[in-house]
């Protein structure tokens, strides 16, 4: 659908909002995430790629709203303050080959696809899965591509990963993951249980070991072994 002059002005100053809100969040968990502002590449990648594309047609009011919004299946997509700062944790390059689990709607996979050189993205929901392949044709270049399948497994074939993004939370990190993530990689993921306690996490692979550091407390869906 195209949209009015008046539409694009309203979705404008929505999105500018939401940006300045991110920005103001940032400083204010700089504290524990070492992080105060978001890098250029970073913040012209979610100036770039349009929320309202990526949350159901019901909920498209309340794309530009820092908070996370049901897209079915149990599941959400995340507050685009914790995308902006998990994606600015993974330090990527445009070389990177990064690896996500979890697609979703594709949010974050359509970031990722404008700072990484390639992005493996897995869902393990079917329709979930479908319609992140639906509006990410545009995207689908060589660079990009989708699975669905088990998280928990990785994807062995494509490894190693200079970056791994884990969107879900598992109570422990998949012993796949670690293998599959290259020396010098980044991973950046929640730990813990639903209710009880999650914390976001920055993992560096040195010397073979991942070496992780608390971040943040947040709230995430599980994520399910379905091998």
């Amino acid at each position: 659908m195209k949209l009015t002059p008046d539409a694009h002005s309203r979705q404008d100053r929505a999105h500018r909002a939401l940006m300045a809100e991110i920005d103001q969040n940032m400083r204010d968990t700089s504290a524990q995430t070492a992080r105060s502002h978001l890098s250029p590449p970073v913040r012209e990648a979610l100036e770039k790629v349009n929320r309202e594309d990526f949350v159901p047609v019901s909920r498209r009011q309340d794309a530009w709203n820092n908070y996370p919004l049901p897209i079915g299946y149990n599941q959400t997509i995340s507050q685009p303050f914790i995308v902006a700062l998990m994606t600015e944790l993974l330090d990527l390059s445009p070389a990177d080959r990064v690896l996500e689990i979890g697609t979703g709607s594709g949010y974050q996979t359509a970031i990722l696809l404008q700072l990484a050189k390639e992005v493996f993205s897995i869902e393990r929901i079917f329709a979930l899965y479908e319609q992140a392949e639906v509006r990410l044709r545009p995207e689908n270049t060589p660079t990009l591509h989708l699975r669905c399948g088990n998280g928990f497994s990785g994807w062995p074939e494509a490894a190693p990963f200079d970056a791994i993004i884990v969107t879900a939370a598992p109570e422990t990190i998949p012993p796949a993951l670690e293998q599959q993530l290259a020396e010098n990689g980044r991973l950046v993921m929640p730990l813990g249980i639903p209710g009880l306690g999650q914390v976001l996490y920055r993992g560096v692979k040195h010397n073979g070991s991942l070496i992780m550091e608390a971040k943040l407390d947040v709230s995430f869906v599980p994520l399910i072994d379905n091998s």
